[in-house]
C-alpha cells in the first residue's frame, strides 16, 4: 500500500474496522480516496468488508488485516506490517471492544477486556507513533466512554482475578483508556493530537460473544433509542481531514469536556502508564504477568471436641 501524491489522500488504520461504526469509518475514509488498514480478528467480516469496497469501486483502497488484538504480539506484529507498506500514517482509529461475560485469560495472561480495549490502544499508538509523527497532520482518535465517570482502575488487582463481572471490566477498561489518552497527549500531544470520543448508544459493535438474552435487549433497546451508525461515526471520519489543533480533545455525545475531569486525572495516568510499562516488561522477561495472592494453607486443623 503506498500513499496517492495528492495532498487529500490519506493513510487511515482502523482497528476494530469490520463492525458497526468501525467498518462505517473504514468505508466513508475509502470514499474520500484514502489508503484504509482495517484490523480484525474475523476473517470472514474481512472479506466482506473487502468485497463491498471493491463493489463500491472507490477511489482509495481497503485492505483487511486478520489479528487478535488481545495478544501484544499481534499488536506489534500488525504495526510492522504496515510500517513495510507505507512511511507515514495520517489517522489511528481505535474502535477495537468485545465485551465478554465471563472472565478470559489472553495467551499472555492478561484479562482480555484489559487486553483488546486498553492495552491494545496503547500498543498501536506507541508502535506507530513514528509513522503518525512523519505525517502532515496526524491524529488518533479513541472511541471510547469518556465522559462516564462511573468505573475505576482496579490497580491492586487490574486483571480482575476476584470478583469479575463485564460491566466491571468494561468500565475499568474504559477508565483506562481516559487515562491513556491523558499520558499520550502529555507525551507526544504536541504532535500527534488525541481524540477520545464517546458517542453514546449506538446501533454498533460485535455482540456475539455475549448470551442471547443480552443480544435480544440491546436490539430491542438500540431499535428505538440508538443513535445510527453513520451519524456517531461522522465526528471520527471528519477529524481525518481536520484534527483538533489541542494535544487532547475529549468529547461526550458532542459535548467538549473539561481536562479537570476526575477521570483524566494526570496522576492517575502516570500511574497507569508506569504500571502498564512494568507489565509489559513483566511479559518480555518471562515473569508472572499476575500477582496472585496466596491462598492460606494449613498444616493442621483443629478438631472441636
Amino acid at each position: 500500500m503506498v500513499p496517492m501524491s495528492d495532498d487529500e489522500s490519506k493513510v487511515v488504520v482502523v482497528s476494530g474496522g469490520t463492525d458497526g461504526m468501525g467498518r462505517a469509518t473504514a468505508l466513508a475514509r475509502l470514499a474520500h480516496g484514502d489508503h484504509v488498514t482495517v484490523i480484525g480478528s474475523n476473517e470472514a467480516k474481512g472479506r466482506a468488508l473487502e468485497a463491498e469496497a471493491r463493489r463500491r469501486e472507490s477511489p482509495g483502497r481497503l485492505r483487511f488485516v486478520r489479528a487478535d488484538l488481545s495478544v501484544v504480539a499481534e499488536n506489534r506484529r500488525v504495526a510492522a506490517l504496515v510500517a513495510d507498506t507505507t512511511p507515514v500514517v495520517d489517522a489511528l482509529l481505535l474502535f477495537a471492544n468485545r465485551p465478554r461475560p465471563h472472565r478470559v485469560e489472553t495467551t499472555d495472561g492478561f484479562e482480555y477486556t484489559f487486553a483488546l480495549y486498553y492495552l491494545s490502544r496503547h500498543l498501536l499508538g506507541e508502535e506507530l507513533r513514528p509513522l503518525l509523527e512523519a505525517a502532515h497532520r496526524p491524529v488518533i482518535v479513541s472511541v471510547a466512554g469518556v465522559g462516564v465517570t462511573a468505573g475505576a482502575i482496579h490497580w491492586d488487582d487490574p486483571q480482575l482475578t476476584r470478583g469479575y463481572g463485564p460491566v466491571k471490566a468494561q468500565l475499568q477498561a474504559g477508565r483506562a483508556n481516559d487515562l491513556l489518552g491523558v499520558s499520550y497527549a502529555e507525551r507526544y500531544g504536541g504532535v500527534v493530537p488525541y481524540v477520545m470520543y464517546h458517542p453514546g448508544f449506538t446501533r454498533s459493535g460485535d455482540l456475539s460473544t455475549l448470551p442471547a438474552p443480552a443480544r435480544w435487549v440491546i436490539r430491542v433497546l438500540g431499535a428505538v433509542a440508538a443513535r445510527p451508525v453513520a451519524r456517531s461515526a461522522a465526528p471520527v471520519v471528519d477529524w481525518v481531514d481536520a484534527p483538533p489543533r489541542d494535544a487532547l480533545t475529549a468529547i461526550d455525545r458532542g459535548r467538549r469536556l473539561p481536562s479537570t475531569l476526575k477521570t483524566l486525572d494526570p496522576a492517575d495516568a502516570r500511574r497507569l502508564a508506569a504500571m502498564t510499562a512494568d507489565l509489559l516488561s513483566r511479559l518480555s522477561t518471562g515473569g508472572p504477568v499476575i500477582h496472585r495472592r496466596p491462598r492460606p494453607c494449613w498444616t493442621h486443623r483443629a478438631r472441636r471436641t
